[in-house]
């Protein structure tokens, strides 16, 4: 009797242990790495990573932290309702030349498990980066993403027009205007 009783609460605390949620449950990013591309050195450049709540409780952001002092973050310090969204920034200090690999971590309230995200791209000199900008006949991309009420809009500048996108209550309605200059 007692070794079924202790073989059942065995299988009892290893049921537990290993439903744990994981991030992947709760939570969908709209990227897990961000690529800046080119950028111009001594110029921040910030990403903005959506996080929709694709579980059936309010998602909360406990942490987002960058893993170097060359980055700084801000999220959503509310609860996500349930097909809401919010948002991770990441502003990256374009100081130093080249190749931009930087991780940010991520926890979530309840999940054990920790999300990285990553930031990607290249810091070019001024000079270079003008050079590069006038061959590829692109001046900057600028994109723009506000969060008000649950709605995230996210506007994207670029030489071509303009292109709006838009996100309510977790669906992905897309506005395209695109305005010639």
């Amino acid at each position: 009797m007692k070794k079924l009783l202790f073989s059942l609460m065995a299988f009892t605390f290893a049921t537990a242990v290993f439903a744990q949620k994981k991030a992947a449950d709760v939570a969908k990013l709209s990227t897990d790495t961000y690529d800046f591309g080119k950028i111009k050195q001594s110029v921040p450049a910030t990403a903005t990573f959506i996080v929709t709540n694709i579980g059936t409780e309010p998602l909360i952001i406990e942490q987002a932290n960058p893993t170097c002092g060359c980055t700084i973050s801000d999220y959503t310090k509310a609860p996500i309702a349930p097909g809401k969204t919010g948002y991770i920034k990441a502003t990256y200090n374009a100081v130093a030349l080249g190749g931009i690999h930087k991780t940010l971590t991520v926890k979530f309230a309840g999940v054990d498990e920790i999300k990285q995200i990553n930031l990607a791209g290249e810091v070019l000199e001024p000079a270079a980066y003008d050079t590069w900008a006038a061959t590829n006949k692109k001046t900057d991309e600028i994109t723009t993403v506000k969060v008000k009420d649950d709605k995230v809009k996210t506007e994207t500048k670029t030489d071509a027009g303009t292109s709006k996108v838009k996100t309510k209550k977790g669906k992905k309605v897309v506005e395209k205007s695109v305005v010639k200059k």
